[in-house]
Protein backbone atom coordinates (compact mmCIF):
# COMPACT_ATOMS: atom_id res chain seq x y z
CA UNK A 1 0.00 0.00 0.00
CA UNK A 2 2.78 2.44 0.89
CA UNK A 3 4.24 2.42 -2.60
CA UNK A 4 0.85 3.35 -4.05
CA UNK A 5 0.44 6.56 -2.04
CA UNK A 6 0.47 9.83 -3.99
CA UNK A 7 3.75 11.76 -4.09
CA UNK A 8 2.52 14.66 -1.88
CA UNK A 9 1.47 12.17 0.80
CA UNK A 10 4.80 10.34 0.60
CA UNK A 11 6.60 13.69 0.89
CA UNK A 12 4.57 14.59 3.98
CA UNK A 13 5.28 11.20 5.54
CA UNK A 14 9.00 11.64 4.79
CA UNK A 15 8.90 15.04 6.51
CA UNK A 16 7.20 13.51 9.58
CA UNK A 17 9.76 10.73 9.65
CA UNK A 18 12.66 13.19 9.30
CA UNK A 19 11.29 15.23 12.20
CA UNK A 20 10.91 12.09 14.30
CA UNK A 21 14.44 10.98 13.40
CA UNK A 22 15.82 14.24 14.76
CA UNK A 23 13.89 13.77 18.01
CA UNK A 24 15.24 10.25 18.37
CA UNK A 25 18.80 11.30 17.51
CA UNK A 26 18.65 14.13 20.05
CA UNK A 27 18.33 11.53 22.80
CA UNK A 28 21.55 9.77 21.85
CA UNK A 29 25.19 10.41 22.56
CA UNK A 30 26.80 12.52 19.80
CA UNK A 31 28.95 9.64 18.54
CA UNK A 32 25.82 7.52 17.96
CA UNK A 33 23.53 10.11 16.39
CA UNK A 34 24.72 9.78 12.80
CA UNK A 35 24.55 6.00 12.92
CA UNK A 36 20.78 6.17 13.21
CA UNK A 37 19.43 6.64 9.69
CA UNK A 38 15.72 5.92 10.13
CA UNK A 39 13.36 6.62 13.02
CA UNK A 40 12.24 3.76 15.21
CA UNK A 41 8.78 5.34 15.35
CA UNK A 42 8.23 6.08 11.67
CA UNK A 43 4.73 6.63 10.33
CA UNK A 44 4.74 3.10 8.88
CA UNK A 45 5.94 1.67 12.21
CA UNK A 46 3.13 3.44 14.06
CA UNK A 47 0.59 1.89 11.71
CA UNK A 48 2.25 -1.52 12.17
CA UNK A 49 2.13 -1.15 15.95
CA UNK A 50 -1.60 -0.40 15.92
CA UNK A 51 -2.26 -3.29 13.55
CA UNK A 52 -0.31 -5.69 15.81
CA UNK A 53 -2.48 -4.75 18.78
CA UNK A 54 -5.66 -5.14 16.75
CA UNK A 55 -4.55 -8.59 15.55
CA UNK A 56 -3.74 -9.61 19.12
CA UNK A 57 -7.21 -8.64 20.24
CA UNK A 58 -9.12 -10.41 17.50
CA UNK A 59 -10.39 -13.98 17.84
CA UNK A 60 -7.53 -16.40 17.87
CA UNK A 61 -5.36 -14.28 20.16
CA UNK A 62 -3.58 -16.94 22.17
CA UNK A 63 -3.96 -16.47 25.88
CA UNK A 64 -0.52 -18.04 26.18
CA UNK A 65 1.11 -15.06 24.45
CA UNK A 66 2.76 -12.90 27.08
CA UNK A 67 1.23 -9.46 26.84
CA UNK A 68 1.39 -7.37 30.02
CA UNK A 69 -1.23 -4.76 30.73
CA UNK A 70 1.51 -2.11 30.50
CA UNK A 71 2.04 -3.06 26.84
CA UNK A 72 -1.64 -2.36 26.19
CA UNK A 73 -1.17 1.16 27.57
CA UNK A 74 1.90 1.63 25.37
CA UNK A 75 -0.08 0.52 22.33
CA UNK A 76 -2.86 3.00 23.12
CA UNK A 77 -0.23 5.73 23.49
CA UNK A 78 1.07 4.69 20.08
CA UNK A 79 -2.44 5.13 18.66
CA UNK A 80 -2.53 8.65 20.17
CA UNK A 81 0.75 9.35 18.41
CA UNK A 82 -0.67 8.03 15.15
CA UNK A 83 -3.61 10.41 15.53
CA UNK A 84 -1.22 13.35 15.88
CA UNK A 85 0.67 12.24 12.78
CA UNK A 86 -2.52 11.92 10.76
CA UNK A 87 -3.51 15.49 11.68
CA UNK A 88 -0.09 16.69 10.54
CA UNK A 89 -0.43 15.02 7.14
CA UNK A 90 -2.30 16.66 4.26
CA UNK A 91 -6.03 16.06 3.81
CA UNK A 92 -5.18 13.81 0.87
CA UNK A 93 -3.61 11.37 3.35
CA UNK A 94 -6.40 11.55 5.91
CA UNK A 95 -9.11 11.14 3.29
CA UNK A 96 -7.22 8.68 1.10
CA UNK A 97 -5.69 5.25 1.53
CA UNK A 98 -4.00 5.99 4.88
CA UNK A 99 -7.20 7.35 6.38
CA UNK A 100 -9.14 4.35 5.12
CA UNK A 101 -6.52 1.96 6.52
CA UNK A 102 -6.69 3.64 9.92
CA UNK A 103 -10.50 3.58 9.87
CA UNK A 104 -10.46 -0.17 9.12
CA UNK A 105 -7.99 -0.83 11.95
CA UNK A 106 -10.05 1.29 14.34
CA UNK A 107 -13.23 -0.60 13.36
CA UNK A 108 -11.48 -3.90 14.00
CA UNK A 109 -10.28 -2.58 17.38
CA UNK A 110 -13.85 -1.63 18.29
CA UNK A 111 -15.11 -5.06 17.22
CA UNK A 112 -12.53 -6.75 19.46
CA UNK A 113 -13.16 -4.51 22.46
CA UNK A 114 -16.04 -3.37 24.62
CA UNK A 115 -16.84 -0.03 26.23
CA UNK A 116 -15.30 0.34 29.67
CA UNK A 117 -17.42 3.04 31.34
CA UNK A 118 -16.07 2.07 34.77
CA UNK A 119 -12.53 2.62 33.44
CA UNK A 120 -11.62 -0.67 35.07
CA UNK A 121 -8.16 -0.63 33.48
CA UNK A 122 -7.28 2.89 34.61
CA UNK A 123 -5.19 1.77 37.63
CA UNK A 124 -2.82 0.05 35.16
CA UNK A 125 -3.46 1.73 31.82
CA UNK A 126 -2.96 5.48 31.66
CA UNK A 127 -1.98 7.77 28.81
CA UNK A 128 1.59 9.00 28.85
CA UNK A 129 0.26 12.55 28.45
CA UNK A 130 -2.30 12.85 31.21
CA UNK A 131 -5.51 14.52 30.06
CA UNK A 132 -8.94 14.98 31.57
CA UNK A 133 -11.07 11.91 30.95
CA UNK A 134 -13.38 13.77 28.56
CA UNK A 135 -10.43 14.59 26.28
CA UNK A 136 -9.23 11.01 25.94
CA UNK A 137 -9.73 9.29 22.62
CA UNK A 138 -12.26 6.48 22.32
CA UNK A 139 -9.62 3.74 22.45
CA UNK A 140 -8.79 4.73 26.03
CA UNK A 141 -12.42 4.10 26.99
CA UNK A 142 -12.52 0.50 25.77
CA UNK A 143 -11.00 -2.78 26.89
CA UNK A 144 -10.36 -6.06 25.09
CA UNK A 145 -13.24 -8.52 25.03
CA UNK A 146 -10.83 -11.04 26.55
CA UNK A 147 -8.13 -9.53 28.71
CA UNK A 148 -4.93 -11.55 28.30
CA UNK A 149 -3.37 -10.30 31.50
CA UNK A 150 -5.98 -11.91 33.82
Amino acid sequence: MWDQLPEPVLDAIAACDAERLEVERSRLAPELREKITAPVYSVADRFASWERLVRRMEPGWSSEDFYPVSAYGNDLDSRDSLEEVMHALPAEAREGALGRLLARLDARFCAASVPDPERSLRPWVRPMNEKPEVELAEWWKRKPVREPWD
